[in-house]
């Protein structure tokens, strides 16, 4: 007699199940803070959309078994980009007038189907790609992420202080010409 294991999906009360669902927040709170972003027609809660944006992809990274990317995501996004881009809105000179509306009738229907294509090939992408499980290589202290950030990784490093830059040009825009151009 061979018994027969029987492999249950995780129910929501299991170690599994909450994982999952704090996964399912994280990314949720991705999606709203970037919907916010995108569709606010006040700059200031495009900012603060752009913000809960960032903080869900740094809890991601967290959820994801990366502290030090999280704290780098913290650190430079919200803490440097969003704060960033409220000071140029602060020093810009207030609209006069409301923005309009999309620039034509097909505006929304033509988004709405070049976003619906992109995510149906991001999801084709996602279920013919494997995704092997990788084993934990170091603990990543934080002298092996430095050591590599500055050896291996300095293309990237640097590409970090060219965002860093363009926020700061971007501000620097929006402070000069003020908010409606």
């Amino acid at each position: 007699m061979n018994p027969t294991v029987v492999s249950e999906a995780p129910g929501l009360f299991t170690a599994d199940g909450l994982a999952g669902l704090v996964f399912l927040i994280m990314v949720a709170t991705t999606i709203i803070g970037g919907y916010i972003a995108c569709s606010a027609e006040r700059l200031v809660r495009g900012v603060a959309g752009l913000a809960v944006c960032f903080i869900g992809v740094a809890a991601i990274y967290y959820y994801l078994n990366s502290p030090f990317v999280a704290m780098m995501q913290m650190l430079i996004y919200v803490g440097a980009v969003c704060i960033t881009i409220s000071f140029a809105i602060m020093l810009a000179a207030p609209e006069d007038s409301k923005k309009s509306g999309p620039s034509g009738p097909l505006a929304g229907p033509l988004g709405l189907i070049c976003a619906g294509l992109a995510t149906f090939g991001m999801v084709v992408l996602a279920l013919r790609t494997s995704f092997p499980v990788v084993q934990k290589i170091n603990m990543g202290s934080v002298e092996k992420i430095g050591v590599q950030l500055l050896t291996t990784y300095s293309m990237v490093f640097e590409l970090v202080s060219i965002v860093l830059l363009i926020a700061i040009l971007g501000a620097l825009v929006i402070a000069r010409h003020g908010r409606s151009k």
